[in-house]
C-alpha cells in the first residue's frame, strides 16, 4: 500500500484549524505553521508537527496548503524569501484556499511554474461554522493532474468540490458567490427591518422566510443565528469588505458595472464606524434597525424591546 503524502498547512485561523484537523484525523502526516500560537497548539494537540516557518513547511511536504487573509499575506507566504516557492521541491503542489485577487494569484502561478511547483487555486465557499462540520464547497482551478493528486485530501474537509479550469476560474467563482452573499445579506437586513417596523414578530418572520420559496442553505443557516440574535462572527465585516473590494476591482478590470455591490460596500462601511467590525457581517441587520429608529436589543419571540 502506498504511503500517504506529507502535508503542510500554513495559516491556522478560524477555518484553517478545523480543515487541517480533518486532514489529521484522516491519518495524513501534517506540519503546521501559523503566527498564532494558540491555533498552532490546537493542531499540535491533534498530532501535527509544529513548523517554525512557511519555508520549513515547504521543505517538509509534497502538498502545501495555505489559508491567509489577503493578497499581501499570500504574496509573503508564497513569494517571500522564507516562502513556499523558494523552498518547495520540484513536483510539489501548492494549494491556496484564501480569497484573494485573480491578479496576485496569476503572479504566483507564473513564479510557481518557474520553480516546478504545481499551483492550485482552491478558495472555499463556507464559513467557520461549516468548516467545523466539514460542510464546505471547494472551488478549484489550476493543473488538473495536481487536482487529481490532492482530491482525496481535500475530500477529508469538504462535502463538495468543483473543478473549474486551468487558470483563475476559481478566484472569479468565489467572487461571484460572495457578490450574491453580500447583496442578499443587505436585502435581508432591510427586509427584516421593514417587517419589524410593520409589527411582525421576529421569530415568526424568520420562520416564515425559512419555509418560503427563497429559502436556501445559506439563508437557513443565517436564520438559525438571527433568531437568538447571535452575531458571533462566522466572517467579520472587515473581511467581507476586503472581499467586496476584490469584487469591485475585478469588475473594473472586466468593464462590468456593479452598482448594487458598490452601494452595499458604502453601506457596510458603517458597520466599522458603528462598532460592529468584529461581529458577524449579519450585524448589517442591527445597522439597518438603528438607522430606522429601532432598538437592537429585542425579545426573541415578539420582536419587541426588552
Amino acid at each position: 500500500m502506498a504511503s500517504l503524502p506529507r502535508v503542510s498547512w500554513i495559516g491556522a485561523g478560524r477555518m484553517g484549524v478545523p480543515m487541517a484537523g480533518f486532514i489529521l484525523k484522516a491519518g495524513y502526516p501534517l506540519s503546521v505553521f501559523s503566527r498564532t500560537a494558540a491555533s498552532r497548539q490546537k493542531l499540535v494537540a491533534l498530532g501535527a508537527r509544529e513548523a517554525r516557518s512557511a519555508a520549513e513547511c515547504a521543505r517538509a511536504s509534497e502538498v502545501i496548503f495555505a489559508a491567509v487573509p489577503d493578497d499581501a499575506a499570500l504574496r509573503e507566504v508564497a513569494l517571500g524569501p522564507q516562502g513556499v516557492l523558494a523552498h518547495a521541491g520540484p513536483g510539489a503542489i501548492f494549494a491556496d484556499t484564501s480569497t484573494v485577487s485573480p491578479e496576485v494569484s496569476a503572479e504566483i502561478d507564473r513564479e510557481a511554474a518557474a520553480h516546478g511547483v504545481a499551483y492550485l487555486r482552491m478558495p472555499i465557499s463556507g464559513n467557520a461554522l461549516s468548516a467545523r462540520t466539514g460542510d464546505l464547497t471547494v472551488l478549484v482551478s489550476g493543473p488538473e493532474s495536481a487536482w487529481h493528486t490532492v482530491r482525496s485530501i481535500v475530500e477529508t474537509f469538504s462535502k463538495a468540490q468543483v473543478y473549474l479550469g486551468g487558470g483563475e476560474q476559481a478566484r472569479y467563482m468565489k467572487l461571484v458567490i460572495n457578490a450574491v452573499v453580500v447583496s442578499t445579506a443587505q436585502a435581508m437586513a432591510e427586509a427584516l427591518t421593514l417587517g419589524r417596523k410593520a409589527g411582525l414578530g421576529w421569530n415568526l418572520m424568520l420562520d416564515t422566510i425559512a419555509h418560503s420559496t427563497i429559502a436556501s442553505p445559506w439563508l437557513k443557516a443565517k436564520i438559525a443565528l438571527l433568531k437568538p440574535r447571535d452575531f458571533t462572527p462566522t466572517m467579520t465585516p472587515r473581511l467581507i469588505l476586503k472581499d467586496i473590494d476584490l469584487m469591485l476591482a475585478a469588475a473594473r478590470a472586466n468593464n462590468v458595472d456593479m452598482p448594487l455591490t458598490s452601494l452595499t460596500r458604502e453601506l457596510w462601511q458603517g458597520l466599522l464606524s458603528e462598532g460592529y467590525g468584529e461581529e458577524d457581517y449579519m450585524a448589517a441587520v442591527k445597522l439597518a434597525e438603528e438607522r430606522s429608529g429601532l432598538v437592537t436589543d429585542i425579545n426573541d419571540c415578539t420582536g419587541e424591546s426588552k
